[in-house]
Parts: C-alpha cells; structure tokens; sequence
C-alpha cells in the first residue's frame, strides 16, 4: 500500500474501533477459503464488519483511538469483526463458527472500549439476543398487569354471583 492509502486505512480503522459496540480479533491461520467465504457470510448476516488489517496499521489505529491494550493481539495474521450495531453479535457468530472450525482462534477483543479476554468473549457470546431480552423484560413488565386482571375477573364473578343470588332471593 502505498502513504496515503495506508493513512486513510489507519483512519478507518479509527472511525470503527471508536464507534463500534465491540470488537474481536481473530487469527484466521489455516482457514481455507471456502471456510473464510462461509465466516464472512455468517458475519454479514448478523450486521458484523469482518476486515483482515495489517498489525502494525492496526496497533497505530488502536493508540490514536486509546484503546493501545488491544495492542497484544495483533500479532499473527489478523482479522477483525466490528460489531458496530449489537455488540454480542461479532462473539456469538465467531464462537459458533470456531467450534467447527478449531483452525480459526479467537485471541480477544474490546466492549464498549473496553478490553476483554478470550473468556470474556465467550462469556459474551452466550448472552441471549437482543430480541430474544427485550421479550423476556416484556413478559416480565406484562405478567403483574395479567395477574391483576384475574384477580379483578376472579372478584368480579365472586360479585356477579352474590347480586344473582340476592336478585333470586328478591324475586
């Protein structure tokens, strides 16, 4: 690459290691490309960037965006998944895929400019979807109102059965 490509590289890398949700740094070693094809797939669907950097671009782009801890995993050939909308979603797909891919390792990341361990990538990718949360808190905000509504129906009745029986007794 030449200056000014590598410059407006770095600074790409910048704008998404700032703005994304989370990031984690694979090394894609020994993935044939049917395999890498198949990652890049799976990772689009699920609205993560997947870019192969050069590590000393990235370890620059990583200081300019304060984030220089990251800077131990760029070693190796190195790709990086940018979760710019959810941030589970980069971890989810990529400890799905390097279970049936031992060749792909996982060597970290950073959540919300923070840095985090291989552990706590996996610890991150067993969160449920964001869908599949915003339903429980629903439910959850739901349940007490469905509660309330069968005790009322429950005294209702209760009501509606004492007014016949005084109508009956009445008649």
């Amino acid at each position: 690459m030449a200056r000014p490509e590598k410059e407006a590289f770095v600074e790409e890398l910048i704008e998404k290691m700032t703005s994304a949700k989370s990031m984690v740094v694979t090394d894609y070693k020994g993935l044939d490309v049917a395999a890498i094809t198949e990652l890049r797939k799976q990772l689009r669907e699920a609205g993560v960037e997947y870019k192969v950097v050069k590590n000393t671009l990235a370890r620059i782009a990583a200081q300019k965006a304060e984030l220089e801890d990251i800077n131990e995993y760029f070693t190796g050939p190195t790709a990086v998944a940018f979760g710019l909308e959810d941030a589970v979603s980069p971890a989810k797909v990529l400890v799905d895929f390097a279970k049936e891919n031992e060749e792909l390792e996982i060597k970290g990341g950073s959540l919300n400019g923070q840095i985090i361990s291989l552990d706590k990538v996996k610890s991150l990718a067993e969160i449920p979807p964001r869908e599949q949360l915003l339903a429980l808190l629903l439910a959850g905000m739901k349940s007490p109102i469905t509660g309330l509504v069968n005790v009322l129906q429950g005294n209702l009745r209760g009501l509606v059965q004492v007014l016949n029986q005084i109508k009956e007794q009445k008649a």
